[in-house]
């Protein structure tokens, strides 16, 4: 069997250089690539053939979201996020990820992820397993279903405290266009504060409470 080539996508090199060592480590013979944003991990993926992309959504300008959108009906990608699993692991999966874990995950679950990924299958925490299978059989709409991928983005950092000017500067994006993000969030959720913003992601688990 030959030697599984990885590409890394995530902004943050530290976490790729991390990510690299243990993968080295776990995985003999492992090819890794890296890149920080979705244009360059596009770019890679025209000239390269991966048998995996370990996906970070997070990404300056254009969301990873994006990405997945467009190489996921040919390359199995595993995401791998800070984001928590409540909100964002059900609409990657939808959109064709193949596995969701988050930056929390113990290495040896995630080395199993890659695993899972690499021999065909899929993968999602056993909690994540529990929590997709009560949406199954609920009547209850989740509002988070409403919301764009950058609308998720915009309200996690509002919830965190974060200014229209710090979260653009995050994002890549205009404080104009960020401004538009928040506009839109309170006619979608019927929330007229940043203080009501915040409890409804507290509500739904976009952030961390603690």
């Amino acid at each position: 069997m030959n030697a599984p080539h990885v590409l890394l996508v995530d902004d943050h090199e530290i976490v790729r250089r991390g990510l690299a060592t243990l993968l080295r480590a776990e995985l003999p013979g492992v090819v890794l690539s890296e890149a920080s944003t979705v244009a360059e991990a596009l770019e890679l993926i025209a000239k390269e053939t991966y048998s995996l992309v370990v996906l970070d959504l997070n990404l300056p300008g254009r969301s990873g979201f994006e990405l997945l959108e467009q190489v996921a009906s040919t390359l199995p990608v595993l995401v791998l996020s800070g984001y928590p699993e409540s909100g964002f692991a059900a609409r990657a999966l939808k959109q064709g990820a193949r596995g969701y874990v988050t930056k929390a995950t113990a290495a040896t679950e995630l080395v199993s992820a890659v695993q899972h990924v690499l021999a065909g299958r899929r993968y999602v925490s056993r909690a994540l397993a529990e929590a997709l299978a009560d949406a199954v059989v609920s009547d209850d709409p989740n509002p988070v279903s409403r919301l764009s991928h950058r609308e998720l983005e915009v309200i996690r950092l509002i919830a965190q405290g974060r200014s229209l000017r710090e979260i653009a500067h995050e994002l890549n994006l205009s404080e104009k266009t960020i401004a538009t993000y928040r506009a839109r969030l309170g006619e979608k959720l019927g929330l007229k504060t940043n203080v009501d913003l915040t409890r409804f992601a507290l509500q739904h688990q976009l952030i961390d409470a603690s």
